[in-house]
């Protein structure tokens, strides 16, 4: 009865107050309240929200409803950064590596595809052999060692949440913002870290794309990090256009890798800078947001960075070769440019089309029991604003076969579109968030 309860009162605009939250979601992690039940409260919360203790309350329920990462023996500081989600976002690929050969531990654990965005654990698994299923036990050692664990949500952790996000995901909820926060910050405070770096994308490929909704999920989920004692900063980037060149699994750690040698993306490198900034600052070991940067470019350029992923990698059973040799990852068999039709600017890539595109070639799950075929994908280098010329090579498509071939293909005429003149996109770093307020980002 109450599920039942709580689903009328919050219907009808009430509260829900922090022991029947505990009650409930401990019910929920146990199998004892039906998923029918928590998607009816699903879709009230969306309609109606949730206050800033409700929320708390929803988040220290996730939290408590499993185990949790015991980190506070480390000498060092415990920093992760969490994205909202986009096309092409391998941030985390390049930015956990760099940061952690610089002194700062990074227990990331992320998640896979969610409708049009790509996961990080889908591209991890791309790597022949690479393992995100470590047991707590095992990433704690690992972080211990190596000052960084690229995983996946176990069931030991907020399995609370690890329910309720598949529902979400299935019930059109998936944009509430107190679900949103709640759900991110129970497994990020599941980490036992010291600060969390947040990057809230913006633009038409987003989850949330307006600017306002980008702001309140910075604002609350800063409060929940206050009220835990986790100081959280937000950037919010750009997501409407793809970030960097490659979208895939695959094609995204080749990508990644480039980066870790020096060569990657402007745009891409831009956005890890600006993080991993950020992350070095709240860990201790950079005295500004300057100092981290040219920390960082060392760490690249003398290549201790890549052999931090190098050493994750073989730590979690992948073929560390990859980071010499990328041509070991899986391979397409089927590749073919895409070819501007007529001379003019690039005024559109949209990164929906291209994130439907790769689910379409099957890089991406529809359903979560689906296979991915991690070679697939495309490599996009025009950018809003070049300037093309009639047969001029735009993208290429990656693919199993010449149906994905034309797959791609189609996506890519639905995401590019050339005009006599173009809009400025949005900038690619635009807000930083923190507890004193939001300042535009310099």
């Amino acid at each position: 009865m109450l599920a039942r309860a709580l689903i009328e009162r919050k219907r009808d605009g009430g509260r829900i107050t922090p022991a029947e939250w505990r009650s409930l979601m401990s019910r929920y992690a146990a199998d004892e309240v039906p998923d029918y039940q928590m998607a009816a409260l699903a879709m009230a919360i969306y309609f109606n929200g949730l206050d800033r203790a409700e929320t708390v309350a929803l988040t220290d329920a996730m939290l408590h409803s499993g185990a949790m990462l015991d980190l506070e023996h480390l000498t060092m500081a415990r920093v992760d950064k969490h994205s909202t989600g986009g096309v092409g976002d391998k941030v985390s690929l390049v930015l956990a590596p760099l940061v952690a050969s610089l002194g700062v531990a990074v227990p990331m654990m992320s998640g896979r595809g969610l409708g049009h965005t790509g996961g990080t654990l889908d591209k991890l698994e791309s790597i022949p052999g690479f393992r995100t299923d470590l047991t707590l036990a095992r990433a704690t050692e690992q972080i211990e060692r190596l000052g960084c664990a690229l995983i996946g949500q176990t069931r030991e952790i907020a399995p609370a949440d690890r329910r309720l996000y598949a529902l979400r995901d299935a019930t059109a909820t998936v944009e509430s913002i107190p679900l949103i926060a709640a759900s991110i910050m129970s497994k990020k405070l599941a980490e036992g870290l010291t600060a969390l770096v947040l990057d809230v994308k913006r633009g038409s490929g987003a989850f949330l794309p307006d600017l306002d909704r980008g702001l309140a999920l910075a604002r609350t989920m800063i409060e929940l990090g206050a009220d835990h004692g986790c100081p959280v900063v937000t950037l919010l980037t750009a997501m409407d256009r793809p970030l960097g060149r490659a979208c895939g699994n695959t094609l995204e750690v080749e990508e990644s890798i480039m980066a870790l040698r020096g060569d990657g993306p402007p745009d891409l490198m831009a956005v890890t800078y600006a993080l991993g900034a950020e992350m070095l600052v709240l860990g201790g070991v950079a005295a500004n947001r300057d100092d981290a940067r040219r920390r960082m470019e060392v760490a690249i350029s003398s290549g201790k960075a890549a052999a931090k992923f190098q050493q994750i990698i073989e730590a979690q059973g992948g073929d560390p070769r990859v980071l010499d040799d990328p041509s070991l990852l899986p391979q397409a068999a089927e590749c073919e440019l895409y070819l501007a039709v007529q001379d003019g600017v690039v005024a559109q890539v949209e990164p929906r089309a291209i994130g439907r595109g790769i689910t379409a070639l099957g890089g991406q799950r529809t359903k979560v029991e689906d296979g991915v075929d991690h070679s697939v994908g495309f490599v996009v280098t025009a950018r809003p604003g070049d300037v093309v010329r009639a047969g001029e090579p735009l993208a290429t498509v990656f693919a199993r076969d010449r149906d994905g071939i034309a797959l791609g293909l189609a996506a890519l005429r639905e995401s590019l579109r050339i005009a006599e003149e173009a809009d400025p996109p949005l900038p690619l770093i635009s807000h930083r968030v923190t507890e004193a307020g939001v300042e535009l980002w310099e």
